[in-house]
């Protein structure tokens, strides 16, 4: 081979190199899936988000339960059946006379009775505002999984992009390897290069070879996690990008808008009103009760006498019980319960430091990730120039085959690495909106009816009868 081919094959290899460190992150199609639509079709599919909507509709529920302690409770019964009756009576005459009736009759007795507590120690009270406060914490539940399923599907996403433009990374870079194999061996079966030099391309293209099976088994994985969190196979993606504008400017704000506004936060503090009201539901068992009831029966066929044929009676009564002593348990429940409110606190301030670890943490990322993107950026011009020298030095045999190969694997770390930093750069802004609780629909502006908890809430609140859920079940 001559030297102007030996300049051809190095010109093409450093050509198709740079190519290969050119290609984008996604390029984006005419008409494909947008990082929008797939966070809005995850928040809407999500089977994860989906239970812990049910979750909190079961939990709108003790709100009614809870109420029911206000009102009154009705029962109606009814008795009847076959008797029979028989008596001796003895005179007082003297001699005594006997004197025997028996018979039998069909009773029947029906009757309705209605007690209405009138005090109880407010437990009834405390019950509802601990219900109420059961339904916020959910709620706050629930906008914590909602976080959590837009930043599973943003990262799953972003996952998708990544591992495909590192799958078309590595192919490209096989496809060279080939090249530079074929040219070496061209060289070598001219006296050239030595058989050292063609296996080194040999190994060199191997492990490329091996490095695009598992680039394709890591963005198989990634699509199967893609349909897992968002619904539907990944088909043509868009370029994501970062939401920086909906996050805090400076890492103080972040702190304390997490402090302030993030779920886990909000939901531990709904937790400790709910272990107060418990301590004064617990409390409530000492005062006295007071209570009324109503009750009116009527029987027809007496069966304790076989001469009434027809009766009723109707009473009101009132029913008034103070509690002295009923054996230390609900001593022991006021004691507990306070020792779980006590816990409800520390678990407070507990969720108040792991956000603001959480938000540092994200901030620190954030900043780390958009350093990351401009060091890259300049790592793969880096490699990109000296892939260029160590060509034209090839040229003129002041390089060997090895020094060029070792410049194009340089070249495919810095592409890899800034794939993976265009990646890590989006969802890392997704994180930090997620660390300070901001991450939802609406702050996202996402295309999507957004579910709103407060519609089923208000439509089981006053309900008094009924088995059928608001959806018709």
């Amino acid at each position: 081979m001559s030297r102007a081919n030996g300049r051809g094959w190095l010109g093409g290899l450093a050509v198709g190199a740079i190519a290969c460190a050119a290609l984008p992150l996604a390029a984006p199609p005419a008409h494909g899936e947008t990082l929008e639509s797939a966070l809005a079709q995850a928040y809407q599919s999500n089977p994860t988000l989906n239970a812990q909507r049910a979750a909190v509709r079961a939990v709108d529920e003790n709100v009614p339960q809870a109420l029911s302690g206000y009102r009154p409770r009705v029962a109606i019964t009814a008795t009847g059946g076959q008797a029979s009756l028989s008596s001796t009576t003895r005179s007082t005459a003297n001699p005594p006379v006997y004197l025997t009736q028996s018979g039998s009759n069909t009773s029947l007795s029906t009757g309705v009775t209605a007690t209405q507590t009138l005090f109880n120690g407010f437990q009834t009270a405390n019950r509802t505002r601990q219900a109420e406060a059961q339904v916020l914490a959910a709620r706050e539940t629930l906008r914590q999984s909602e976080q959590s399923a837009l930043f599973n599907a943003a990262s799953a996403y972003m996952n998708v992009l990544r591992d495909r433009a590192l799958l078309n990374v590595q192919k490209r870079n096989v496809e060279v390897l080939e090249e530079t194999l074929r040219y070496t061996r061209d060289k070598f079966n001219v006296g050239e290069v030595t058989v050292t030099d063609v296996s080194q391309g040999e190994s060199r293209l191997a492990a490329g070879r091996s490095s695009v099976l598992n680039a394709e088994a890591v963005a198989k994985a990634s699509a199967a996690t893609y349909r897992q969190v968002i619904g539907s196979e990944p088909a043509r993606l868009t370029s994501g990008a970062p939401v920086d504008r909906f996050s805090p400017r400076t890492l103080a704000e972040a702190v304390a808008v997490a402090i302030a506004n993030h779920p886990q936060v909000t939901a531990a503090q709904y937790n400790v009103d709910i272990a107060q009201m418990q301590v004064k539901v617990a409390e409530g068992a000492l005062y006295p009760t007071l209570a009324v009831q109503g009750a009116f029966q009527k029987n027809f066929n007496n069966p304790a006498n076989l001469n009434i044929t027809e009766s009723y009676s109707a009473t009101v009564l009132g029913t008034l019980s103070v509690p002295i002593y009923q054996g230390g348990a609900e001593y022991s429940l006021i004691r507990q319960a306070k020792e779980t409110l006590g816990q409800r606190r520390i678990e407070l301030d507990t969720a108040r430091e792991a956000v603001r670890q959480g938000a540092v943490a994200a901030w620190g990322q954030l900043e780390a990730a958009q350093g990351q993107i401009q060091a890259t950026q300049a790592q793969v011009r880096a490699s990109e120039l000296a892939l260029k020298g160590v060509t034209e030095e090839a040229r003129v045999g002041q390089r060997t085959t090895l020094d060029v190969l070792n410049s194009q694997q340089d070249l495919l770390l810095g592409q890899v690495a800034m794939v993976t930093a265009q990646r890590d750069r989006v969802v890392a802004s997704y994180a930090l909106l997620s660390a300070v609780g901001r991450l939802s629909p609406r702050v996202l502006g996402l295309r999507v009816q957004t579910y709103d908890a407060v519609v089923h809430y208000e439509q089981v609140r006053d309900s008094w009868a009924g088995v059928r859920t608001p959806d018709g079940r």
